[in-house]
């Protein structure tokens, strides 16, 4: 059998599809291989070898070496093409990826200066092209994926290739999956089957490892502080003093990250996290559990836990309290506890640090009876690692449920913004600021509006679209008319589905005449534009950019003026002082040989503000050449928390408040972006739209609140006992030193100077009078975005 470029699937019984459970034929392995990364995977004699191309236009390098060292392109039945300088490139490029396979190589003693490479895609490909190879020999396959850092004014971004190995001889019959790599060389490397639990004991400083190797399978964990053990006395986890300390049901990578004993001692942390999902309510499974459902003598975690924990004098219990990484329980709104399915997909883990010498047990969890464990208890692999590694704070993030899992990322700004805070959340993926130490959101809010004010915005989407077809591509999917839009213009616009509803607001840049930048807030917009070219046959390309152009928001008052003073531009382009609204300029710090910059007068603050675009390892530079010359004129950084109020105040608009994929452009209050009567050009959603337009049902509306409690997103807004909508983002504004928000209401009751009542606790008992106001509630004309501060 041939591998061919669809052949992932869903897992899928009796009508229930689980994307985030993607099943590979028996004996087909996948590894993906970053842009402009690297890996490296054992390969025997008959093995299948395939290299696809997700995103089209990304050349590969791969080269075998056999176990005497030799390197021969014919061994995978290819031509050679030399010195494989593209896998070279990637293992100096300092990438995580590239230091593992740096380290394989070493350990084997093979040498790249003598390894004879294949070229692929050398061509060009296009969006799932699929190369194939088969193995002469055993030995080591590498495949690079080259690709050197993109212009900010460029459009050729390195993206990722995928690796599939198909095994001659198929050594998990059972359809199994193997544990992925250990993050380190580990201390303990076990595997405890389902009805199974194991203790271990941990030093300070050491790193625990639990990973669901199939997926949807429960862990129990508890940890015992050694030193009180020693002392006769028992000092575990208690989960609900870690929820009292922590704020939180349990601890995620960050500030907030400890679980605790009941005497208020710290014993672990937790660095990273891919799930997310979690349980610190209910006991590991006990035998009284199953006996009340019927099922007497059925293996159960607690009595597991009891008699592994023996042979260390703790004494038994009939339930034990513990922290059950990847049971997915929830609260409803009678205050029951239920339970559904985990979220833990294949390779899934959470990884903690001892802050005292611990012993921990673990089991993988035996329930057969719920959903608990998707029905089909599997395996847990457990591991150690040395206190002297290093390992970064990480939340998992995926692009959607059945993609890779990925590190939470570091700006190329992280290090400028952690002067002056230690203070970071995690957002889509990326490490941001939420406010700074020793100013306060308030303080950065005022410097913003007075001044001037500089935040990191790098987490924004970005896609490159490309081709002789790219601006029919745009077109369809976006309700602004492309073909009005110059080179060195930007436009604001939605995406929608055909239903209407808003897959994600965001802008277009228009760099050529074949060439436009999307840069929105998801990665379904961008994934929405490959699609859409793949399924209707478009000449046109959409690569991934966003790790290779990062940016920081100057805004305020005093924008203009930081800006015009460190940077040059070209005769062929306008100045900082000419650049109009929503135009940008390709720039560079200081001279003709600086910094290579994409600057855009655009921003998210409501005041006169311009983004700064550069490649990653320049972005330290570019900050400090903006911070030398802004701080002395009052700039400060800005974080989330500002950020947010400023937009509030300024009526601009966030996804998962104001919008979703079943809000349309106007019920999310920005009807201007579809302009139904000059676009003439069909899209994608335009016949909902107009329906919608002509139906409207809901409308995005302007609050007062007349007290100073500031109602949280989703509370109710009530006209009598009537629910007439909700609150979509609300605050206190420091400028109007009113209470405001945005609300989405019942057209009905929209008109200006309506009063209704925001409920609070179940809607009824408590309420906040409000009357229904103009908004933006701050500079509804936009003249200080203008520049006119007069």
């Amino acid at each position: 059998m041939t591998l061919t470029p669809r052949f992932e699937t869903p897992y899928e019984r009796s009508g229930v599809l689980v994307p985030g459970m993607p099943v590979l034929e028996p004996g087909v392995e996948r590894y993906p291989v970053p842009g402009g990364g690297s890996r490296a995977v054992a390969v025997e004699a008959g093995d299948e070898i395939a290299v696809l191309d997700p995103q089209g236009l990304q050349q590969g390098e791969l080269v075998i070496f056999a176990p005497d060292g030799r390197s021969d392109a014919g061994m995978l039945g290819a031509s050679g093409a030399g010195r494989p300088e593209g896998v070279i490139a990637a293992l100096s490029g300092g990438t995580p990826s590239g230091a593992r396979v740096a380290r394989a190589l070493d350990t084997a003693g093979f040498d790249l200066g003598r390894a004879d490479a294949v070229r692929i895609f050398d061509e060009g490909s296009r969006p799932g092209d699929m190369a194939r190879f088969h193995a002469a020999c055993d030995g080591l396959v590498i495949l690079a994926a080259p690709g050197g850092p993109m212009r900010p004014d460029a459009q050729d971004a390195p993206t990722g290739l995928i690796l599939y190995v198909r095994r001659a001889s198929l050594r998990n019959a059972k359809g199994g999956l193997k544990p992925p790599d250990p993050l380190a060389d580990p201390i303990h490397d076990f595997n405890i089957q389902p009805g199974e639990a194991r203790s271990y004991e941990v030093k300070k400083g050491q790193y625990i490892q639990i990973l669901d190797v199939q997926g949807r399978e429960c862990s129990d964990f508890q940890a015992f502080s050694l030193r009180a053990l020693d002392k006769g006395i028992e000092r575990d986890i208690d989960p609900t003093t870690t929820r009292t300390l922590m704020g939180a049901l349990y601890p995620q990578p960050g500030i907030f990250s400890k679980y605790w004993s009941v005497d208020q001692e710290p014993l672990v942390e937790i660095v990273q996290d891919t799930c997310g999902r979690h349980d610190t309510f209910g006991l590991a499974c006990t035998a009284r559990y199953y006996e009340d459902l019927g099922y007497p003598g059925h293996v159960n975690c607690s009595d597991n836990i009891n008699a592994d924990l023996a042979q260390y004098g703790i004494r038994p219990r009939a339930g034990w309290p513990a922290i059950n990484f990847f049971f997915n329980t929830m609260l409803d709104e009678t205050n029951a506890i239920g339970m559904d399915d985990p979220w833990s997909r294949p390779g899934d883990f959470v990884l903690l640090r001892a802050l005292t010498d611990l012993v921990c047990v673990s089991t993988a969890c035996p329930c057969d009876v719920d959903p608990a464990n998707g029905w089909n208890p599997t395996d847990i692999q457990l591991r150690s690692y040395g206190a002297d590694q290093s390992f970064s704070r990480s939340i998992g993030y995926r692009k959607t449920a059945e993609a890779d899992v990925e590190d939470t990322k570091e700006t190329g700004f992280h290090g400028c913004f952690a002067r002056h805070t230690r203070n970071f959340v995690e957002y889509n993926g990326y490490w941001l600021a939420s406010d700074m130490t020793n100013h306060g959101a308030l303080a950065e809010y005022w410097a913003c509006r007075e001044k001037a004010a500089v935040m990191d915005l790098s987490p924004l989407r970005k896609y490159e679209v490309t081709g002789p077809d790219a601006e029919a591509l745009v077109q369809l999917c976006v309700t602004r008319d492309m073909k009005k839009l110059s080179v060195g213009q930007v436009v604001y616009t939605a995406m929608c589905y055909e239903h209407g509803g808003m897959i994600d607001d965001g802008t277009v840049f228009r760099l050529g005449q074949d060439n436009f930048r999307w840069i929105g807030g998801n990665d379904l917009s961008g994934l929405w534009l490959r699609q859409q070219a793949e399924e209707r046959g478009l000449n046109a390309w959409v690569r991934d950019s966003t790790d290779q152009l990062h940016n920081i928001a100057v805004q305020g008052p005093l924008s203009r003026e930081i800006l015009s003073a460190i940077t040059w531009t070209p005769p062929t382009q306008p100045t900082i002082d000419e650049l109009g609204w929503f135009r940008f300029t390709i720039a560079r710090i200081g001279d003709y040989d600086g910094i290579p910059l994409v600057i855009s007068r655009t921003g998210y603050s409501g005041e006169l503000g311009y983004e700064v675009f550069c490649h990653p390892r320049d972005a330290a530079a570019v900050f400090d050449a903006v911070w030398e010359e802004g701080a002395p004129k009052g700039m400060l950084p800005l974080g989330l928390e500002a950020l947010d109020m400023l937009r509030i105040e300024s009526g601009l608009i966030f996804a998962g408040a104001e919008f979703c994929d079943r809000t349309d452009p106007f019920e999310a209050g920005i009807g201007f972006a579809v302009p139904l009567k000059t676009q003439s050009d069909d899209f994608i959603g335009r016949a909902a739209l107009e329906t919608r337009k002509a139906q409207p049902q809901r409308k995005l509306v302007g609050l007062e609140i007349e007290s100073g409690i500031v109602p949280s997103g989703g509370d109710c807004v009530r006209l009598g006992r009537a629910q007439i909508g909700e609150i979509t983002s609300a605050m206190r504004s420091p400028i109007l030193g009113k209470t405001i928000a945005l609300a989405r209401l019942d057209l009905p009751h929209t008109e200006i100077g309506t009063a209704v009542e925001v409920g609070q606790l179940d809607g009824q008992q408590k309420r906040l009078k409000a009357s229904i106001v103009r908004f933006p509630h701050f500079d509804p004309t936009k003249e200080r975005v203008k520049g006119n501060y007069g």
